[in-house]
């Protein structure tokens, strides 16, 4: 599934460094945390989306890490990173085992239809710890 991303060819060489490390910190501690827990969350205030994903995960007592990056009044450009590196366009973002699942509505059909804990069993296939949040922003 390719998605198209401004080649590296394509932009001027002294802006590379600053185009690579944009909002990088928020990239990062998300990258951490589908690494380190087998459910995260990423939403946001003020949403009631993020809210619905966390309540469908606490009444099947499933744990999960949840990052919150503002509201609508600010921290927008963090989130603005968030949907560039994952190509989603809405929050919450859930990981399932390191691979994004979607948002709430679609962590809901997957419990509906009874494949999140297929996804978490040790049998699974899974993204590898490795694999886990390495696509490189650009």
């Amino acid at each position: 599934m390719p998605r198209p991303v401004l080649d590296e060819a394509h932009i001027h060489p002294a802006i590379r460094a600053r185009v690579a490390s944009h909002q990088q910190a928020i990239l990062d501690e998300v990258r951490g945390a589908v690494q380190a827990h087998d459910v995260v969350v990423v939403g946001m205030g003020m949403n009631p989306f993020p809210a619905q994903a966390r309540k469908a995960l606490d009444a099947i007592n499933q744990p999960y890490k949840y990052l919150t990056y503002g509201n609508y009044l600010n921290s927008w450009r963090q989130r603005n990173a968030l949907k560039m590196w994952t190509g989603w366009p809405t929050l919450p973002m859930v990981f399932v085992r390191g691979q994004l699942i979607g948002g709430a509505a679609d962590l809901k059909a997957l419990i509906g239809r009874g494949e999140l804990p297929v996804l978490l069993a040790p049998t699974a296939p899974s993204v590898t710890a490795d694999q886990r949040g390495s696509a490189t922003p650009r």
